[in-house]
């Protein structure tokens, strides 16, 4: 039994039939703009290291011209099952205790300071990797706004950021001020 008899006694015109098929060997202009955008996607993705979801890839793209609507980029990324991470949502990071003692804010929100060495900021940050979280402590002095010194590890603990400031302190050639006292409480997390 041949298609076209297939087809007429579906109600089925045969135009309809070889236009599918055509469409399976020759995909329209939407198709084939999907697997290239596709593509683009996952290797923005992959030069995140996989951690960018689609509102970062969005942007990305949207900086390189590449005209895709931001749901779109959602679905593609869906459909490739691409998904970014977010290290606010895994487990194993740091919380703060709700019921720890929070220890005293020491220079009152002001991050200005007219003289070098007088105050430096810190940060602990997360950066993803292929072979895992890598851990990056640096410390700012306010003033010149310049990092003073930086140490990496695989592990957010205390060694890594009491090297980075041993660091600072020898880089600078600072010793602490006589009437500079450390609190004693716990220190804030990021939550």
């Amino acid at each position: 039994m041949g298609v076209e008899h297939v087809l007429r006694e579906l109600h089925i015109p045969s135009t309809t039939y070889y236009r599918w098929r055509r469409a399976e060997s020759e995909p329209c202009e939407r198709r084939r703009r999907h697997v290239e955008l596709t593509d683009r996607i996952r290797k923005v993705h992959d030069e995140s290291g996989g951690v960018y979801g689609s509102p970062r890839v969005h942007a990305v793209l949207k900086r390189e011209d590449v005209h895709v609507g931001r749901k779109r980029a959602e679905r593609l990324m869906r459909q490739a099952g691409l998904a970014g991470i977010s290290p606010r949502r895994g487990k194993g990071l740091t919380r703060r205790d709700p019921d720890a003692e929070l220890a005293p804010d020491l220079v009152e929100r002001d991050f200005t300071t007219p003289v070098p060495n007088r105050l430096w900021v810190t940060d602990l940050t997360m950066i993803a990797t292929e072979e895992g979280p890598l851990w990056l402590s640096a410390i700012r002095d306010a003033f010149s706004r310049r990092v003073v010194a930086w140490e990496t590890s695989a592990r957010a603990d205390a060694d890594l950021v009491l090297t980075t400031l041993e660091y600072a302190l020898a880089s600078r050639e600072v010793t602490p001020a006589s009437s500079f006292t450390m609190p004693t409480t716990a220190a804030n997390t990021h939550p």
